[in-house]
């Protein structure tokens, strides 16, 4: 009986927040998810920076219908009596029902296979040019293959990581392993990690780890007053250094993307040989050797050091097009402070992203993370869909007045350097209170 429901406020609801003491709100009843966290398939992050609000539209966005089912054993008997439902919120739930019954989170395409033929088809040619050519040109060619192939790989793994490809959840995880770790190199422990807290606080400075590139990049002056990031338990400190790096990020920014790759083998390691919970950790490390037998063996059948590393750099300026194009999506995005809030999903995800448009046929080259906002929205959705949804979700943001960002890719890369520059210059500014160095002083000293 409705009379006999026992109810709790949303202020006692957000006294649950801490480790240990984890509540979340869905539809009105309230969830205890404290022991839950360490066997979150997404992992406890997620959880603990949206632990004591209501959570629905981040739950409908990453779970399936078959989801549900497991929420009654967490159920703590209490419903949520004073949460009040946004106008955008119900629309977009509304667009997730009819996406679901229209079948589309389930017409998951070709793309996987057409991708998994690029791959084979650049492999195999890249090992037949290294083995049998003996043609600087020929192997100079081939790294940049690899680096193609690396792309392709990582959108392979991405898809995998969001269970696009196939419906058995095993097989999606073996994909992972075999695309990521075993393929690029990047554990896909790792990126579940930081891409999933991405997804959740979508351009928040403390949260999103995205972001947090100090101190090489700033991409707002919050960032000057050295703010903690909550996903790395550490203070983010604008000191001299970063002083200086920032106030030429704009010029730098491609130049890092080029080598942008060695930061995430470095990331690899950092967290698969720390002392956190790390998911199927010995799965990832033996993707990683396997990674790390693979290509050491392929780089060294080339006859001399010039052209190894011609091959590598090669390799790396290639797959930098992908850094680059991970970053035109929220670089320029809006950003804020503080931690994802309940009732706003779809505001903070249309604020925070930038779609790249492009015609059909480039569809491919982009992985379809160029419907950006599409994929915040329904990460689960095929890649083969987001171009489908792309009109409905411009027209709920026109509806409710919120941002709808489409550029090019030029006009993305200009966006992007405007905003890297606009901080860079206000980095400059001697008037910052952080520390002085005269070395930094000495080569500003005329601008």
């Amino acid at each position: 009986m409705e009379g006999e429901r026992k109810y709790i406020t949303c202020e006692e609801l957000k006294e649950h927040n801490k480790p240990g003491d984890l509540w979340i709100s869905i539809q009105g009843k309230v969830y205890n998810v404290s022991d839950w966290a360490k066997e979150h398939p997404g992992g406890d992050t997620i959880l603990f920076n949206l632990a004591g609000q209501d959570v629905t539209d981040a739950f409908i966005a990453y779970h399936p219908g078959t989801a549900w089912q497991y929420l009654d054993k967490l159920f703590t008997g209490f419903y949520l009596k004073d949460f009040k439902v946004s106008e955008v919120s119900k629309d977009y739930r509304r667009m997730a029902s009819e996406f679901s019954r229209l079948g589309l989170f389930e017409k998951k395409g070709h793309g996987a296979m057409y991708s998994i033929l690029i791959i084979t088809t650049l492999l195999h040619l890249v090992v037949y040019g290294v083995l049998k050519s003996e043609s600087v040109l020929v192997h100079l060619v081939c790294g940049m293959m690899l680096g193609a192939l690396w792309i392709e790989g990582a959108y392979i793994g991405h898809d995998a990581g969001h269970y696009q490809i196939m419906s058995s959840r095993k097989c999606n995880d073996i994909a992972q392993i075999l695309a990521g770790n075993c393929l690029t190199g990047i554990s896909i422990a790792w990126w579940k990690w930081t891409h999933n807290a991405h997804h959740i606080a979508c351009n928040s400075l403390d949260y999103d780890p995205d972001l947090q590139h100090i101190p090489v990049f700033a991409v707002s002056t919050k960032f000057f007053n050295s703010i903690t990031s909550i996903f790395y338990g550490r203070e983010l400190k604008f000191d001299p250094v970063a002083r200086f790096l920032i106030s030429y990020q704009h010029f730098t920014y491609y130049p890092v993307m080029v080598v942008g790759r060695v930061n995430l083998f470095i990331q690899t390691f950092l967290l698969l040989f720390s002392r956190g919970n790390v998911p199927n950790r010995a799965l990832n490390i033996m993707g990683i050797l396997v990674f790390w037998t693979w290509f050491p063996l392929l780089v060294s059948c080339l006859p001399t050091w010039s052209e190894r590393v011609m091959f590598v750099v090669a390799s790396f300026t290639v797959t930098a097009l992908q850094h680059i194009q991970f970053t035109l999506n929220h670089f320029s995005g809006d950003t804020y402070l503080g931690p994802p809030t309940s009732n706003d999903w779809f505001e903070k995800q249309a604020a925070g992203t930038l779609d790249i448009s492009c015609s059909t046929w480039m569809d491919w080259f982009f992985g379809g993370l160029q419907f950006q906002l599409e994929h915040h929205l329904f990460p689960r959705l095929p890649r083969c869909q987001l171009r489908t949804i792309s009109p409905t979700v411009k027209e709920l943001c026109k509806k409710h007045n919120l941002p709808y960002r489409s550029l090019s890719f030029w006009e993305a890369n200009v966006s992007t350097i405007r905003t890297l520059r606009t901080a860079a210059l206000q980095a400059r500014d001697l008037s910052n209170p952080v520390p002085k160095n005269l070395v930094w002083e000495a080569l500003n000293t005329h601008g």
